[in-house]
C-alpha cells in the first residue's frame, strides 16, 4: 500500500474517531471538531512526508494546511474574545 493510501485512511479512520467520540458524549461543536480534525492532517502529513525527494501533491496539501492554521487562527481570536466579553460583530454571524 502506498504512502498516500495510508495516510487516507489514516485520516478516515481519526475523523470517525472523533465524530464517535463527539456522538457518545453528546457534545457536537464543529469548532471542536475541526481542530481535532487539523490535528489529524498535521500529524498524518508529518509523517508521510519523504525525507529526500518532495512530490507534488504535497505543495498543494501543504496549501490547504495554511488555510486550515489561519481559520484555527480566526476560532482562537473568537474564544478569546467571548473570554474578554468583546465580540467581533463580523465574525459573530460565522462562529
Amino acid at each position: 500500500m502506498k504512502k498516500q493510501q495510508t495516510a487516507i485512511l489514516a485520516l478516515i479512520l481519526w475523523l470517525i474517531l472523533v465524530l464517535l467520540y463527539m456522538l457518545l458524549s453528546t457534545i457536537f461543536d464543529l469548532q471542536f471538531f475541526f481542530i481535532l480534525c487539523m490535528i489529524g492532517v498535521l500529524v498524518i502529513m508529518q509523517l508521510i512526508e519523504p525525507k529526500y525527494v518532495k512530490p507534488g501533491y504535497l505543495k498543494y496539501i501543504w496549501y490547504l494546511i495554511a488555510l486550515g492554521i489561519l481559520v484555527f487562527g480566526a476560532v482562537v481570536v473568537v474564544k478569546v474574545m467571548e473570554i474578554l466579553g468583546l465580540e467581533f460583530i463580523f465574525l459573530r454571524n460565522f462562529f
